[in-house]
């Protein structure tokens, strides 16, 4: 993997991996305010032509370090972060089922925005 550099986008809810001024993959996700704070990640995306160089991992990594130094949550409904993060306990700790069903719930009170 070349110079990627890792910026989160809050307002636009992405963390993007950005390659020479290219952004070459994302993370979607939203930040969920209620039963607790939490990063809730629902889309992973690498471009195709950067996919087999671990972009999305550096990306799922990135996001639960930001996360642990808000001091905040993370509450996967993407699929690839959550295998990212069965394979990393040590960096991501294990969801709390209350946050992951509100995350749940609040994507279904916002069909649209993802």
């Amino acid at each position: 993997m070349s110079d990627i550099e890792i910026r989160d986008d809050r307002a636009a809810g992405r963390l993007e991996a950005v390659d020479g001024g290219e952004v070459v993959g994302h993370i979607e996700y939203f930040v969920l305010d209620a039963p607790a704070t939490a990063l809730v990640p629902v889309h992973t995306i690498v471009e195709p032509a950067h996919e087999g160089q671990g972009i999305a991992g550096s990306l799922a990594r990135e996001l639960y370090a930001g996360a642990e130094r808000e001091g905040v949550a993370v509450a996967p409904l993407c699929p690839y972060v959550v295998k990212w993060a069965e394979r990393h306990p040590d960096e991501a700790p294990a969801a709390d089922p209350a946050l992951l069903d509100a995350a749940e719930q609040w994507l279904r009170e916002h069909p649209g925005r993802f």
